[in-house]
């Protein structure tokens, strides 16, 4: 008997050794394991924070571009309203040119009819008679009118 007690006594050592380095590579596991949880909470808030902060240089460059879109938007308005009233004027100044190229045209018939009538008349005082007769139902009619042309006319 004694030498089955002496087994039962080594059997229970060994277990209890065996149970010591069970318990003690259970501990272990659980470290690693507390360790590993530990390291991965703090990666996800490293990758929640990276996540924000390239959330937020999203925003910023967005409201930033915004900004530069309504910039641009009232530079073109001022540039199209700018081009606006110049074709306006130009329009104006168009009709006026072709108006004054008319008044000249006219006068020129005037002066070449004049020019051509100095043979007509026998004396200096009859020629600037006739001529003054002439010349004045003209400016009456035609020279002293001003020119029509306004913006109003050419509104877009």
């Amino acid at each position: 008997m004694a030498s089955s007690s002496g087994n039962s006594s080594v059997c229970t050592q060994s277990q209890l050794q065996n149970s010591g380095s069970e318990e003690d590579l259970i501990q272990l596991m659980d470290q690693r394991k507390r360790k590993r949880m530990q390291s991965n909470r703090e990666s996800a808030r490293r990758s929640r924070m990276r996540k924000q902060k390239h959330l937020n240089d999203l925003m910023a460059q967005a409201t930033q571009l915004n900004k530069d879109n309504k910039q641009i938007l009232t530079g073109i308005n001022i540039v199209t309203q700018h081009y606006l009233n110049a074709e306006a004027e130009n329009s104006i100044l168009r009709a006026q040119m072709t108006e004054l190229n008319q008044r000249l045209d006219s006068l020129n018939e005037i002066l070449n009819f004049i020019n051509t009538s100095n043979g007509i008349y026998e004396t200096d005082q009859d020629l600037q008679t006739s001529s003054e007769s002439f010349v004045n139902p003209l400016n009456l009619i035609y020279l002293n009118q001003p020119i029509m042309a306004s913006p109003a006319l050419f509104q877009y």
